[in-house]
């Protein structure tokens, strides 16, 4: 029986669940040959973390383990049902707030290696989280799809972690009455853009989709909808993707360096951003709140059959 032990938090209703021990030990691997030994030798360990029959496609979850950098706290791996993530807005937070919930931590700044680059967190006594992001920047601007059953779609290619293709979607309602029909249109972008061969820097797959509207109320910015990997959309404003749209009102000047942008997510939690510009793009700093939600170990029994998790959904 193997067991593995975990934390569970929540950063704007998006989960996190936070590995403490059970996966194998690749410390003496560099970080991002860790994603590539977990990937290529140790994959099921990801997927009976995050998929069902323990978790769902929502689920993302975070290796925890030691720095590999003078001066941080630890480094963390994130992951979902259908793969690795480089970096994880939400995650972070959720990680930082675990760290403080078990005695690893108190509040101030505190480092934390990504496989994307290492990230500095202000963790203050209210519990609230400010993460200073990896350098985010547009990579092009206006770029136009042909999507079956929508006709075309444009919408600028970014960086903040990961790779997003955000739309003005101004023209959709966006609550969460209408999550499935903003589901199948990012779903359908998503593969219009695979099906083009449109991609990120180095053709790097552009696995993120961010729609952004109007906002419930007068006092945020921009409310959106971010299709993750696999067919799941982030319950919060997501903070790489956030940090992706910060790179993109910058590139257009309509955020100036320093300046507050209230991002919505499409159930109603906020995260505030704000920039500093430097060659290459910005560094955004994203700031939330995550809560401790759960705890114990999962159990892995060489009889279940299920015991390595079931293959997600295909998307709708």
């Amino acid at each position: 029986m193997i067991k593995i032990r975990y934390v569970d938090s929540h950063t704007g209703g998006e989960p996190t669940r936070m590995v403490l021990e059970g996966f194998p030990d690749l410390s003496h691997l560099p970080l991002r040959q860790r994603v590539e030994a977990l990937r290529r030798d140790h994959d099921r360990y990801r997927a009976a973390v995050a998929s069902e029959p323990r978790a769902s496609d929502v689920m993302v979850g975070a290796l925890l383990m030691p720095p590999t950098e003078t001066g941080s706290v630890a480094s963390v791996i994130y992951f979902n049902n259908v793969g690795y993530l480089g970096m994880c807005g939400h995650g972070t937070i959720g990680v930082i707030a675990t760290l403080r919930y078990l005695g690893r931590i108190g509040p101030g700044v505190h480092r934390l290696d990504t496989p994307v680059g290492t990230v500095s967190c202000d963790l203050r006594g209210d519990g609230s989280v400010s993460i200073e992001n990896v350098t985010s920047y547009r990579y092009r601007k206006g770029v136009s799809v042909e999507v079956d059953g929508f006709g075309t779609v444009t919408g600028d290619i970014a960086w903040g972690g990961n790779w997003f293709f955000l739309v003005d979607a101004k023209d959709r309602t966006m609550d969460v009455k209408h999550i499935d029909s903003l589901q199948k249109f990012a779903v359908a972008i998503r593969e219009a853009l695979a099906k083009s061969g449109i991609t990120g820097r180095d053709g790097a797959e552009i696995d993120h989709i961010e729609l952004f509207g109007a906002p419930s109320n007068a006092s945020l910015d921009s409310r959106n909808f971010v299709l993750c990997p696999g067919s799941a959309y982030d319950r919060s404003p997501c903070g790489t993707g956030t940090s992706a749209k910060l790179a993109c009102l910058a590139a257009d000047g309509k955020l100036a360096e320093g300046e507050t942008w209230r991002q919505e997510s499409i159930v109603g939690s906020v995260f505030e951003g704000r920039y500093r510009q430097v060659d290459g793009g910005i560094v955004p700093t994203i700031s939330g709140t995550a809560y401790v939600c759960g705890e114990g170990s999962l159990l892995m029994d060489p009889a279940d059959p299920f015991c390595w998790g079931l293959q997600p959904v295909a998307s709708p």
